[in-house]
């Protein structure tokens, strides 16, 4: 795994990003059975558009993404006191080919860390069931394992005045084989459609 040390949200992570399938979005490419997604095609048009013009096309941070940053700091300070350990925060990680990456909400010595800061009804329903945000976000969780490496991942939901939610995850390695097989598919489309498009400049 290679660590692009930025701060995310920066203009240098969203450059580091541009191009580069990456877990949040992993589900465009694969569904939670791991089989390919119907999104695949236009999320790799998205992809092969931001290599050429080596601008990222999500790079708008709204008041609510600077938002949920604030609180993800308090939530990340929250679970280094309840785990007693000390969380490296990282830009973006790519896996050991550099063809695809993610973004933690930090890393540990063996594992990673997701952090998601929803609206409190959405929140009270993960409490209430907890097995809800690991479905809803199950091919990004497995899919930073994946090019991290690891073989547990925590997910936290945190809103302030509510019971955090932290789960320990671990590895589906049946559901890692599919998609390291698809995102290899994934990719070496995109290499050529990406190689189209700078012949027609």
């Amino acid at each position: 795994m290679k660590i692009i040390d930025v701060p995310q949200l920066s203009d240098e992570w969203f450059q580091a990003r541009a191009g580069v399938p990456s877990a949040s979005e992993f589900h465009r490419i694969v569904t939670i059975k791991g089989e390919p997604s119907k999104q695949a095609k236009a999320y790799m048009y998205q992809l092969a558009g931001e290599r050429i013009t080596g601008i990222k096309s999500d790079s708008y941070q709204s008041q609510a993404m600077i938002e949920g940053l604030e609180k993800e700091s308090k939530a990340r300070l929250l679970f280094e006191m309840m785990k007693d350990i000390e969380v490296q925060q990282v830009g973006f990680c790519l896996e050991d080919n550099e063809q695809y990456g993610c973004s933690p909400d930090g890393l540990l010595d063996s594992k990673g860390l997701e952090i998601k800061c929803p609206k409190s009804h959405t929140h009270v329903g993960y409490l209430l069931d907890k097995e809800a945000p690991i479905k809803q976000y199950f091919q990004q969780i497995q899919g930073s394992m994946l090019v991290a490496g690891f073989q547990y991942w925590f997910f936290m939901s945190f809103f302030p005045g509510l019971p955090e939610l932290i789960i320990l995850v671990p590895r589906d390695d049946k559901f890692c084989a599919k998609l390291k097989v698809e995102l290899d598919i994934f990719c070496e489309e995109l290499d050529g459609i990406e190689k189209k498009l700078r012949g027609m400049i």
